[in-house]
């Protein structure tokens, strides 16, 4: 099972890709749809990462894609910024989904 990323920003794709996660910086709706359709046409993805303003922005098409299939599990991850003050909160995320330490 692999890890993929649907992130609004560069830094935050790049750091990912560091840790061996593979995946696209979109910003518009078409990016996003294209996205996805990449997404479930690869069975080998179970967790869709998707940062927080992608996802807040996005959340409802996102969803309404992902009612019709039961993978990938989506993970609303903060973006370089983080959350709140948490200063590790994407390891922090992917740990608590995944097990994966990075």
């Amino acid at each position: 099972m692999k890890l993929y990323l649907l992130s609004d920003n560069i830094d935050t794709l790049t750091g990912m890709r560091l840790a061996g996660v593979d995946g696209i910086v979109a910003h518009t709706a078409d990016e996003v749809l294209s996205a996805m359709k990449h997404v479930l046409e690869d069975s080998s993805i179970g967790i869709l990462l998707v940062t927080k303003k992608l996802y807040l922005e996005f959340s409802e098409k996102l969803l309404e894609i992902l009612a019709e299939h039961s993978t990938p599990l989506i993970v609303q991850i903060p973006d370089r910024h983080g959350a709140e003050g948490s200063g590790n909160a994407i390891a922090a995320y992917i740990k608590e989904a995944t097990g994966i330490q990075i």
